[in-house]
Parts: C-alpha cells; structure tokens; sequence
C-alpha cells in the first residue's frame, strides 16, 4: 500500500485494540468514508505480525458464491485458514440478505476465528444487524476525515502532535486548509484528488453511488428526484431548526414521506439530528430538533455550490456544522451530550453540552474581530442556568471573562480537541 496516499485515521487505534476480543468487530459508516482502506491496512499489520488472514468482500462475485450459506462460508475459512484460527475480514456485508442472522449463527458456533466486517450505512445494517448481533459484537462508526486528520495529512505529520501550536504560528497557511476543508469536505477520494476538477467529479460519483445503492431500493424510481430535493432543502437550511410540516409544503410530499426520508439520512449517516436543552426530557424528544451533515463538502455540493468561494452567511453555518463534529470527537466515551438551546423571544445558544448535572454552553462565532462580547443570548442563558463555565469559539482568540458566577472563555476552535470538561 502506497502511504503517501494513505491518510492516517485516529479510528484505527480503537480498531486495532479489539482485535484479539472475541466480539464481532463491526465496522460501519457513509459509503466511501474508508471503512475498506482501514480494513485493509489492518489486516497488512497483522500479515507482518505473521497473524493468518482471510479477506472477504461482497462485491466480489468470487467472495459473494462463498455466503450462500453458512456452511459454505465455514468451508471456505477451514480451507484457507486451517482449523487453528485466523482472522477474517469481511467487506460490504450489507449486501448479504439478513446478513445479521447470518453472522449470529457463524458466531455462535463458537469458532477460532476472529470476524472484522465492514458495511455502508444501508438500513438492513444499520437496523437488522444491530438487532440480531445484540451482545456480539462492538460497532466502530468511521465518518469522513475530521478537519484534524486533514491538516495532519496537508502538514505530512510534521506538526501532528503540535497542532495547536501549528495554527498559532502558521495562521494564515492553517486557515488557509481550514477554508479547503469547509468548501470540500473529508471524504478520503475527494482529499486525494488534486485538481478542483477531478474533487467534483469524485463527489458526483459518492452521492450518486448513494443515491443508487442506498437509497434506490428504498424508494420508488420515481421519488428519488423528490429526496434529492429534499437533501438540497436541508442543506440551505443547515443548522437552523427542522420543521417538517414545512419540508412537507415546500415539496408537496406527505409528512409521513417527510419523516421516512428525514429517518433515512440519519440512519444511513448522512445527517445527524441534534435536540434542543430542556429539564423536561418529554420536551426534548418532542419539539424540533436542528440537523448537521456528516461531511460539509456534501452539504457544498447538494447546494450546487462544491467548491466554490464561500459567503460570510454560509462559512458560519458550516463553521457552526464543523464546531458540532469537533465537539462530538473530543467528548466521545465520555457520556456528555450535545444540545442546542432555543427560545419563544429568540434567544439562542448553539450547543449545549451536558454531563449529568454539568451544563456547559458553547456559542459558535466565525470572526475576525479582536474584541469578542458575550451575546445577549449567552447572557440570558447563563442568567437563568448559572453554568460554572461557558465558551465563545471563534477562528482564532483567546479570551477570559466571567458573568456573574460563570467562567466565560473565548477560544480558537482548534482547542476544543484538547478540551477537558
């Protein structure tokens, strides 16, 4: 494998470290997200460690004959493997019909194998493997590159342990990256291609690759236009709140339609919903939530405008859409949740974290400006909450105040990786 095409993901690690746990590593996420390339690589580490190795995929007609039952997979891996044990990779298995129960029964015959399968974010996945597989396996969710793994990639690792301090001293060369990540995305191919050209032609085939083999056979031929429009509505509206009787008059679709269609994005990982802060947890499930992509190039390119110079309204929503996905790195295992914060007179925070009885809000502002105040909407949440602390990320400053109680920092974005909270 060429490694000077090969983008370092922080995922690996995780994955590597339940290799030798008898669970089902079970691999998922957006369609050309990387899920293969990690595969791949992991399975040439453990090919050097001199570790027996077995590589499956689906979309292989050759592989595929081996899945007809479980019988004939159980031959295929004594065959190549021997009755000492390996571990086998298994590549696309959304494409194997109740592949969940599949993989249960292959599992509970307790054999000396080690199974690594990896599928795109389809429904029987996402839904029918999760269910059957229930206490055997542990699911790894590889998304497209974060904007760190990007600038780690741009910056051939020189600085791969010093980012923080790389923007600080190269500011103008990081924010620089930073707007060619906001205007094309993370996903692997897209970051590889080197001309503008080639990023768009690769980005016309990933959705046109999901519209087709994830989406398709779940909607009628004639619906898939009235889903795109859907996707396009959303994406001009990304990070403001989701209304569904309006996406149901805006595209003279049924609310039912609405609903199935807002149900597929996030469970094929296009999208990710985030629910308003309330006390009365009835009222969080109930009242309309705000929605994010999974990757902002694709959020570009629904709007028709991949690539192109970004306008002040629009890097702040998707400034706003990267500072979602930073914050949900950075407190991943840690239990804490990410909510928004509305109000009838308009008021609004952003995101608001919350870790049991801890409630932490952090507002979202893409600007220049030296001298940064709390908005008022900060000030009334402080007022009726009395947060211990609360933050303004911004592109670049550094600030500390304090309202009433509440500690109030200003940071650059950049260091919400390396927050404690």
């Amino acid at each position: 494998m060429d490694t000077k095409s090969v983008i370092k993901r922080t995922i690996l690690q995780d994955i590597r470290n339940h290799v030798n746990e008898k669970e089902i590593t079970l691999i998922v996420g957006p369609r050309q997200a990387g899920k293969t390339t990690l595969m791949c690589i992991l399975e040439e580490e453990l090919r050097y460690e001199k570790r027996q190795t077995l590589f499956l995929s689906l979309d292989r007609g050759s592989d595929a004959k081996h899945f007809a039952s479980q019988e004939a997979l159980i031959e295929k891996l004594t065959l190549e493997l021997g009755h000492a044990g390996g571990v086998v990779f298994i590549d696309e298995i959304q494409r194997k019909e109740n592949a969940g129960l599949f993989l249960k029964g292959i599992y509970d015959m307790m054999l000396p194998y080690k199974f690594i399968v990896s599928g795109s974010g389809s429904i029987e996945l996402k839904e029918k493997i999760h269910e059957s597989l229930a206490g055997r396996k542990l699911v790894f969710a590889v998304y497209p590159v974060s904007l760190w793994e990007f600038i780690n990639f741009c910056t051939a690792y020189r600085y791969e342990d010093t980012l923080a301090e790389f923007f600080a001293v190269e500011q103008e060369f990081a924010l620089r990256l930073l707007d060619e990540y906001l205007r094309f995305g993370g996903y692997p191919r897209v970051i590889l291609a080197e001309t503008h050209e080639e990023k768009t032609r690769v980005m016309d085939e990933i959705f046109q690759s999901y519209v087709e083999k994830d989406i398709s056979h779940l909607l009628r031929v004639e619906k898939l236009d009235a889903f795109r429009s859907l996707v396009e509505v959303l994406a001009s509206q990304n990070g403001q709140l989701l209304t569904v009787t309006e996406l149901s008059n805006t595209l003279s679709l049924s609310l039912e339609t609405v609903r199935n269609y807002l149900w597929y994005l996030e469970h094929t990982f296009i999208m990710e919903r985030v629910t308003p802060f309330f006390r009365n947890k009835r009222k969080e499930i109930t009242k309309s939530p705000v929605l994010y992509f999974t990757d902002l190039g694709l959020r570009n390119y629904a709007l028709g405008q991949y690539g192109a110079s970004l306008t002040l309204q629009d890097v702040g929503f998707l400034f706003q859409n990267l500072i979602y996905h930073i914050l949900k790195t950075a407190l991943r295992y840690s239990g804490a949740r990410i909510h928004f914060w509305r109000t009838k007179d308009q008021a609004e925070i952003d995101f608001v974290v919350t870790r049991g009885s801890i409630i932490t809000p952090f507002e979202v502002k893409y600007t220049a400006l030296k001298d940064i105040m709390a908005s008022k909407s900060l000030r009334s949440f402080i007022k009726q909450y009395a947060p211990r602390q609360a933050f303004i990320v911004t592109r670049a400053n550094h600030a500390d105040s304090s309202i009433e109680e509440t500690r109030v920092q200003t940071i650059p974005f950049y260091d919400l990786y390396q927050m404690k909270l």
